[in-house]
């Protein structure tokens, strides 16, 4: 009970810090009038990042097409809350048992990002990667941005939980399409692929082992994002699964939520049906069935650590 203490502790500084160190940067890029902007663009290097179709690498639960500049480190935290559905006993999920996710990612090579992370649930360890193919803006710009994202996870509870050591890994692959359609509104789909090495089982009548599921799991993701303000933005994302299991099917995901955000802070808050974080677990096993009102609370914090002057400058612009 006290490492729950000093975990939630240590959650609530981090989202009143990241809100506070918000403030300041807003003022700042209000402070550009349109001729800065044009005088300072011009003598700025090439931009190396896809744009500002999305302010972070994350909306919600799903990857956006973002990649960062390169030789920036990021900092995410992720948490989700239990469920609202028990009403004021646990105050509507706040108290129930919840999910945490925190990850650090860097960007060797442009237009490539790498990351690692750890997930509460299943004490997941999952290294990431993640390539923009296609970028919507920069020196060559495409009608739309096109990213690949996978991952690798690793289940690191005890021994007694697997088999072999190889029922502990599962891994995604996602390959995403945006579009920044207005100066304010962004839109991304993807198609997702998901596999795991393991699934549960039952004996049917013949006494022969039957997977309840299978091994591998299709479904797709459309997310939305519309400013409001130069920080300000309504995010939405749905989840939809296309396999069809023998059983457990897993229930599609409704998220929506509002983000602030500057160059190099994301702050999102959101209700929704997903709490495993890990988007192979999200999509393959959710349990939250939005038509029973199973919804829950989350928040999502990046933090770019490592930018430069001239980078924040290029990306301040790019919000505009």
């Amino acid at each position: 009970m006290k490492k729950l203490d000093t975990l939630t502790y240590s959650l609530v500084v981090s989202l009143v810090a990241s809100i506070c160190m918000l403030l300041p940067n807003q003022s700042f890029a209000q402070d550009h009038n349109e001729d800065t902007v044009i005088q300072i663009s011009i003598h700025s290097r090439p931009l190396q990042r896809i744009g500002n179709t999305f302010e972070s690498i994350w909306l919600i639960d799903n990857q956006t097409t973002q990649v960062p500049l390169k030789k920036t480190m990021e900092l995410d935290i992720l948490h989700r809350f239990g469920t609202v559905q028990n009403g004021y006993s646990d105050l509507l999920g706040l108290y129930a048992p919840s999910n945490i996710r925190i990850g650090f990612g860097y960007v060797p090579l442009d237009n490539f990002m790498v990351g690692v992370g750890f997930t509460k649930e299943k004490l997941l360890w999952d290294l990431n990667y993640k390539y923009a193919l296609i970028k919507e803006r920069g020196a060559k710009p495409a009608p739309v941005s096109v990213t690949y994202f996978g991952n690798v996870a690793a289940d690191t509870r005890s021994e007694d939980n697997f088999t072999k050591t190889s029922d502990r890994f599962s891994y995604f692959n996602q390959l995403m399409v945006s579009k920044k359609v207005t100066r304010d509104f962004s839109a991304q789909i993807s198609l997702n692929h998901s596999h795991m090495n393991v699934v549960e089982a039952y004996i049917n009548d013949a006494n022969e082992q039957v997977a309840k599921m299978k091994n591998d799991h299709l479904s797709f993701s459309v997310l939305a994002r519309y400013k409001i303000s130069s920080a300000t933005a309504f995010i939405a994302d749905f989840d939809q699964p296309i396999t069809n299991h023998h059983m457990n099917n897993p229930y599609p995901n409704i998220s929506a939520g509002v983000e602030i955000a500057t160059p190099l802070h994301a702050f999102q808050v959101f209700a929704g049906n997903y709490q495993s974080i890990v988007p192979q677990f999200n999509n393959v096993h959710n349990s939250f069935n939005y038509a029973d009102g199973a919804f829950l609370f989350g928040f999502n914090i990046t933090r770019l650590l490592d930018a430069q002057e001239e980078d924040l400058i290029e990306m301040m612009l790019k919000r505009y």
